[in-house]
């Protein structure tokens, strides 16, 4: 007989029932229970768990689990709070993240590369001006990691003309994308890129990797937009080369507290774009089945989805 699969989380009960109700659909021959509705036996019982950001104490009660699965992409918390148990750990690989993500990336710089901040503070101050047009072919993307996301970004980004190149930690060959690894890497192409893109999780290594030093590579009035997460950017660095003018608007969806806190300086601040996490939500309906595949598999032949490796971080 086949052990109950906790879903554990610390989301509202609507929130966790809505997504019960998904996954039990996605996989009507596993019986999905809210952590907080297990019997001891169950828990003790349960092999899998589907965790949503979820209390590391409630995990603990799940003593024979050998891997949860996130549905999640970001696996930053999950690794701070359960990287040191043994079971394994599967984030959610999902092509409509991608597609999403991508949309997202295209979206955010067409508002910098046609100048909608200006034009948005023109109409403010009632100013009637057309400010000089740059050709996509003539403007450079720079995408920092090169994984999923960041490989259909750039396609998406190819599609509509613009010159791209991008860095990822491991050599890759992407067509037509001018492909670059290493710290002197990294540097090439920050110094290429009109509008950086950043796509990296959050690792030791990302950890206040676009600080002063860095991002003062980028050529003179560069845009940045991050997609990662917040702490990858050092937000007092990128603050001062925006007042300065080295960097001409920051477009930033992730923040190291969240939400932003009402007293934050990011929120009024006239070269920053503030937006609520947004860029790619997780779908809910293609989650589910991702989720379901895996376990199907696994009740199948024992075979795991791709796990987290807890050393690199991601």
């Amino acid at each position: 007989m086949r052990s109950v699969i906790p879903y554990v989380s610390q989301q509202s009960e609507q929130e966790a029932s809505d997504w019960i109700d998904r996954l039990s659909r996605s996989m009507p021959d596993e019986q999905i229970v809210d952590f907080k509705e297990l019997s001891i036996e169950q828990a003790r019982q349960a092999d899998i768990a589907i965790i949503a950001n979820p209390d590391p104490a409630d995990v603990a009660k799940l003593p024979n689990l050998k891997w949860v699965q996130s549905v999640w992409a970001g696996v930053e918390r999950v690794l701070t709070d359960l990287g040191n148990r043994p079971f394994e750990i599967a984030r959610l690989v999902d092509p409509e993240l991608a597609r999403t993500m991508a949309e997202a990336v295209l979206a955010w710089t067409l508002y910098l590369h046609r100048d909608m901040p200006a034009y948005a503070d023109q109409q403010r101050r009632k100013a009637w001006n057309e400010l000089p047009y740059r050709k996509p072919g003539d403007r450079t993307i720079g995408i920092l990691g090169l994984g999923k996301l960041g490989s259909l970004s750039a396609d998406v980004l190819l599609s509509q003309g613009f010159k791209v190149c991008g860095w990822s930690r491991r050599p890759k060959d992407l067509k037509n994308v001018e492909v670059y690894s290493g710290q002197d890497g990294l540097i090439k192409v920050v110094e290429k890129a009109d509008i950086l893109v950043c796509l990296l999780p959050l690792t030791p290594d990302t950890m206040g990797l676009l600080n002063a030093e860095m991002l003062s590579k980028t050529p003179s009035g560069a845009g940045l937009i991050n997609f990662g997460r917040g702490p990858v950017v050092v937000t007092e660095d990128l603050l001062r080369l925006l007042e300065a003018g080295s960097l001409k608007h920051a477009v930033l969806d992730v923040f190291e507290h969240e939400p932003l806190p009402k007293e934050s300086s990011l929120w009024n601040h006239p070269a920053i774009t503030v937006l609520p996490h947004i860029s790619a939500p997780t779908d809910q309906e293609s989650a589910a089945k991702i989720v379901a595949d895996n376990i199907h598999r696994y009740r199948a032949t024992g075979e795991l989805p791709e796990t987290v490796d807890k050393v690199r971080g991601y």
